[in-house]
């Protein structure tokens, strides 16, 4: 029987076909869109689908059937940890910048899987094309179903299945580092970073974590404490079933073609400087909004209008100027209330440059762009709160009205600068 359905299988075939499926599915998005982040999404779910096919038709009984369905088994790269940790990362690369294309000078980070897969390809072409079809000589192991350099194989691939376990620290770190980057990226960029935060994305990078973490907790029981059986490594097996999972419905879902182009460039940020949709910014990142998110907490902002803060004694005299102009602006024209607001449609409203306009926001007002915007959002919304003629509207349509895009932004921010809730804000103003 070319497939056995029982237990096993059966519960990690709806996961490797839906793998397949939304792997097919990016890859014709990719090519309708332009969208290399959807390429490399492909490629990420097909390098997780590819453990799960292998378990799943172990269990179906491929390794045991002794014919060529048990010599595709011992001959097929389904393992990829030396490309997982790469993959992940240029897909963020790609995700955070839609302008990214990948690079020859940047092939040496898939050197150790090229060098994997050369290998993989010279022991089946050895043992398969050379000994068996044009030698004639049969397989001597696993009932006639393999041959000797698989078994060879079979003693190197615990060595490269852990420098892939290594590999995949090191770009779960270096993709971690430079996501804070992109943070604080859009938080100088961008007015409204709901959409672009792309906080799955992270959860995402933890969970591969986890289950790289859950692979090593059943490798190191099976070596040291007791000898696991197949029906027991399984288990590890269906955690990336899951993993695969979670990563087809996000990837597919992820909403970043409905906002402005991003354009991080890491390399940029390490030297001081951000990248935006029209030129370079200066990365002025305050002190107290970095530390508190390195602490994993927020800075509450208690004022009802941005304030000048102590930076404004020690700023240029032409940063104060600009300064009092953007004050102006955004009290008169109040562009804040555009939701998709960013640095650069201020700056040209202002009639300078991103580069600037950062400066004076960063110097001046000791704020980030977004929360510098939002403050003025959360003083326009409490003035819609303390007004009668705005007492028939709801949290949200007060939201909107304010400049924000969502209730879950609205209550987030409000949170953050207040120090409550819009409806803890509204309750009390009502009482």
């Amino acid at each position: 029987m070319l497939f056995e359905f029982n237990a096993y299988s059966s519960l990690l075939l709806p996961f490797f076909l839906q793998g397949m499926v939304f792997a097919a599915l990016l890859v014709i998005r990719a090519r309708q869109n332009d969208t290399a982040s959807d390429r490399w999404l492909a490629l990420l779910l097909l390098l997780n689908t590819l453990p799960l096919m292998q378990w799943m038709l172990g269990f179906a009984n491929w390794y045991d059937s002794h014919d060529a369905h048990s010599t595709f088994m011992f001959y097929f790269p389904f393992s990829h940890w030396l490309a997982l940790g790469p993959v992940f990362y240029f897909y963020f690369r790609s995700l955070t910048n839609r302008e990214f294309r990948f690079s020859r000078a940047q092939l040496w980070h898939f050197a150790p899987e090229a060098l994997y897969l050369a290998w993989i390809v010279l022991v089946g072409w050895y043992d398969v094309v050379w000994q068996h079809e044009i030698q004639g000589q049969p397989f001597l192991n696993h009932y006639g179903t393999k041959g000797r350099w698989a078994c060879i194989n079979d003693e190197v691939s615990p060595w490269i299945e852990a420098g892939g376990y290594i590999s995949v620290v090191v770009y779960a770190w270096l993709t971690l580092r430079e996501y804070r980057q992109y943070r604080h990226y859009i938080n100088n960029y961008f007015s409204d970073t709901e959409r672009i935060k792309f906080s799955w994305l992270r959860n995402l990078l933890y969970a591969v974590l986890l289950g790289l973490g859950i692979v090593l907790l059943f490798n190191f029981v099976n070596l040291s404490v007791v000898k696991l059986t197949y029906v027991q490594f399984w288990y590890s097996f269906l955690a990336t079933g899951v993993l695969v999972y979670y990563l087809s419905i996000a990837g597919l879902l992820a909403n970043y073609q409905l906002v402005a182009p991003l354009r991080f460039q890491p390399e940029a940020v390490e030297h001081g400087q951000f990248i935006g949709l029209s030129e370079i910014l200066d990365n002025q990142i305050d002190v107290q909004d970095d530390l508190s998110y390195l602490n994993g907490t927020t800075a509450t902002v208690a004022t009802a209008e941005p304030q000048v803060s102590k930076a404004d004694v020690t700023a240029e005299p032409d940063l104060q100027r600009w300064a009092a102009k953007l004050t102006r602006l955004m009290e008169t024209d109040r562009p804040y209330l555009a939701p998709e607001l960013t640095l650069s449609t201020l700056a040209a409203q202002l009639r300078t440059n991103t580069s600037l306009l950062s400066r004076v926001i960063n110097s001046c007002f000791g704020q980030n762009f977004n929360d510098y915007v939002n403050t003025y959002r959360v003083a326009e919304a409490e003035r819609k709160l303390q007004n009668p003629n705005f007492r028939h509207y709801t949290l949200l349509a007060v939201a909107l009205e304010s400049g924000f895009n969502s209730k879950s932004t609205f209550n987030r921010v409000f949170k953050k600068l207040r120090g409550a809730t819009p409806s803890e804000i509204a309750a009390g103003l009502n009482s």
